[in-house]
């Protein structure tokens, strides 16, 4: 019988990117001093909330950043998996957000965006879904009962669409800075309850992704 787990998501803190309206995509853009700051608040909050066995985390150092004071709250190490990284955008990455107002061949709209590729080595939606079906199939196998992990909000998007079985359907909205996630999660393939339980940065978070 398969055991239940509970598993946490939590995009990382403020980057520099972030702080500077800057589309980071797989760009190695560290957090901000907020960031930082907030990384650690969230730490000593989740501390007191919950309990954590292992913390699995993107490669980007914007999420290792994030993911540091909360491996020392807990005394654990950081694990990493390349399928929690940021979506790749080709030419956009590194782009201002006003930039890409000016862009016609960005894809704008949020909700076209399954199948359309940014030139450059671009990842689309469903690629990213394709990358996130060995990760939530190695899941039922992972050892630990409380895991969190540590990724970016357009993951994080697709991450709540495939828990919840609306794709190719997906979220308008994105998780703020620092925003945590909970689900119970015991297979691959059921329909789950994506519960946000810290709300992170309720300042200005980039909303456009």
């Amino acid at each position: 019988m398969l055991s239940m787990k509970t598993i946490y998501f939590i995009r990382h803190a403020q980057s520099e990117a972030n702080r500077l309206d800057i589309l980071a995509s797989r760009r190695s853009y560290p957090l901000s001093a907020k960031g930082m700051e907030d990384a650690a608040a969230i730490a000593a909050e989740l501390k007191k909330l919950i309990s954590l066995d292992r913390i699995i985390c993107s490669p980007l150092i914007r999420a290792q950043q994030t993911a540091k004071p909360i491996a020392e709250a807990f005394g654990l190490e950081i694990e990493t998996d390349e399928r929690l990284t940021e979506q790749e955008l080709g030419i956009y990455a590194g782009m201002t957000y006003t930039e890409l107002d000016e862009r016609q061949d960005y894809a704008h709209d949020r909700s076209k965006r399954w199948k359309w590729k940014a030139e450059g080595g671009g990842e689309s939606y469903e690629m990213i879904a394709q990358r996130l079906d060995p990760f939530f199939q190695s899941l039922e196998k992972l050892e630990g009962t409380n895991i969190l992990f540590v990724t970016h909000a357009v993951t994080m998007r697709l991450i709540k669409a495939t828990l919840e079985q609306t794709l190719p359907e997906y979220p308008s909205e994105i998780a703020k800075n620092g925003e945590i996630w909970k689900v119970k999660f015991t297979k691959y393939g059921d329909t789950y309850l994506v519960e946000s339980i810290f709300m992170g940065d309720h300042e200005k978070s980039i909303s456009r992704a």
